[in-house]
Order: structure tokens, then sequence, then C-alpha cells
């Protein structure tokens, strides 16, 4: 497979993601369900606390994948559905390094919602990988 980052500009590889992702001759796709902050036994996980809840949400992203034989490399396309945007930039460092790390950062989309599935969480991710 070969992957083909296309960023007419530079200023968005210092947030971790890039414009768009061509993939060719990939021979799996997964599309993963929004992943939360929620723990093993599906409760939220830190309350009022966007930094903790953008770094739980990525694990059980990283668990999804890991089980389907994936890795955060893999992603091509990570969208973002958050009540808070300011909160959301302010703890936006707490997974800009791993996307950054993890040498292809993806695509992905932020979009403010009014609330979620349930009220206390404050961030979901979809994400779709490829290998």
């Amino acid at each position: 497979m070969e992957r083909h980052p296309i960023n007419p500009w530079t200023w968005q590889e210092a947030l971790g993601y890039s414009q768009a992702i061509e993939i060719v001759a990939g021979q799996r796709v997964l599309y993963c369900a929004g992943q939360t902050a929620s723990g093993t036994d599906g409760r939220a996980r830190y309350p009022g606390d966007m930094r903790a809840q953008l770094s739980a949400a990525l694990d059980n992203v990283e668990a999804v994948l890991g089980a389907g034989g994936y890795a955060l490399r893999d992603v091509v396309r990570l969208n973002y559905y958050v009540t808070d945007i300011g909160a959301f930039f302010a703890g936006f460092d707490a997974i800009r390094e791993r996307l950054c790390a993890s040498g292809a950062p993806p695509a992905g989309t932020l979009l403010g919602v009014t609330r979620l599935a349930r009220p206390e969480l404050m961030v979901e991710m979809e994400a779709t990988a490829v290998r």
C-alpha cells in the first residue's frame, strides 16, 4: 500500500493532521465507531476535563485499532465531535504529539456539537484506517 499525504500548505503538520490522504492499493479498511473517554465498563471517565477525555478517547481508538490488527499510523481520517471547541484546542496537545509521532497524521474534521450520547462526555473520535 502506498500512502500519499496531500498538503498544499505546511501549517497543519505542527497540528498533527493532513489536508488529505491518498491510498493506492490498500487491502483492508477499518471503520471505527465513535470512541469516547469511556472505561472498560462503559462509564464515562474524567467529566469536565477535556484534555483527559481527549487522551482517553485516543487510547480507546488505539485499542480498537489494535484489536483489528491496525495501528495509529494506519488511520487516514480522524473526526472529532466536541461539546466545547475552545477546550478542545486548549487540550489538543494531549494527543497532538501522539498523532505527529505516528509518522502519518490523518486527515480529519472538527465539529462542535451541543452534546454527545451522555452529557458528561465532551469528545468523540471517529476513525477510518487502511492497510
